[in-house]
């Protein structure tokens, strides 16, 4: 299981990287940093710097097909920059276009919209995004983890970091079953 983790090179909730990326880990997969940019990506708590992590894959020269799944991590300044970023949001529908799951947490949503991908679809997020989801074609519901099997895809989502244990069960246990179908 070799899983994308798409952040901006600053911004992203330390947590909503760390625990996810983890969570693959133990579950014996491989979590991938890519970001726009080469180098490290300042990492934050809330309003605050944390910690850099470095970048293993720029998304200009990432391809979906070499991956099992996305996660797409919060952080208000996070998707808000990926949103703007041409190749970012190409990253993300080619997950889209190829049927592979795609996990999004608390703002993350935002780069979902911009890819328009969330039309038909039912998801959650941080609660300030709920009419932009609804503007986009979406149903947006208030719920610790939402999957939708809409479309060709898997799509995951959940509200923010006091769910993440909940989200990160269900990311591995979707991811693992796209990694078994891939396999047949």
């Amino acid at each position: 299981m070799r899983i994308a983790f798409l952040v901006a090179p600053e911004g992203v909730e330390q947590i909503e990287l760390t625990d996810p990326c983890q969570a693959v880990r133990d579950a014996g997969g491989e979590a991938v940093l890519v970001s726009t940019e080469p180098g490290r990506v300042q990492a934050f708590d809330h309003l605050d710097k944390a910690d850099t992590f470095p970048v293993q894959e720029v998304v200009d020269k990432a391809r979906a097909i070499d991956f099992d799944g996305l996660v797409l991590p919060g952080g208000v300044a996070n998707p808000d920059v990926l949103r703007l970023d041409e190749r970012a949001v190409a990253f993300v529908k080619e997950f889209f276009h190829l049927g592979l799951p795609v996990a999004a947490i608390c703002h993350a949503p935002w780069t979902l919209i911009e890819a328009d991908v969330v039309r038909g679809r039912a998801l959650t997020s941080w609660p300030s995004l709920r009419t932009d989801i609804r503007n986009a074609g979406g149903t947006w519901v208030d719920e610790q983890v939402t999957i939708c099997d809409g479309g060709s895809n898997t799509l995951i989502t959940s509200r923010k970091p006091d769910d993440l244990k909940a989200f990160c069960e269900v990311i591995v246990a979707e991811f693992g079953k796209s990694t078994e179908r891939a396999a047949r």
